[in-house]
């Protein structure tokens, strides 16, 4: 259940953060290697023909996240829903 991913993610995200500049740091100042491993330990898998996009499925929804040169996007589907839902975060956001 998505509700399951996000607690998990909450978890980790907690401990992810203790090893991370602080929450006011921009995105782009967290190592692409701890962004990377990050969406490993989520189950994210990487796509072989684009490296610098990821994806992961679960039961009943699945998102397709790429790491692009001025911003991070997000492009979801929840199962049964016919349209993607995008989202794009600026590295300089903090």
């Amino acid at each position: 259940m998505m509700k399951d991913f996000v607690i998990q993610l909450f978890y980790f995200l907690r401990k992810f953060c203790m090893s991370l500049p602080t929450a006011e740091t921009p995105l782009y100042n967290h190592s692409l290697n701890k962004i990377e491993h990050w969406l490993a330990s989520l189950g994210c898998k990487q796509d072989p023909d684009n490296l610098h996009c990821w994806s992961v499925s679960k039961a009943d929804w699945q998102a397709k996240i790429c790491l692009e040169a001025e911003d991070l996007t997000v492009s979801y589907q929840q199962q049964g829903q016919s349209d993607d839902i995008h989202r794009s975060f600026k590295y300089s956001l903090s």
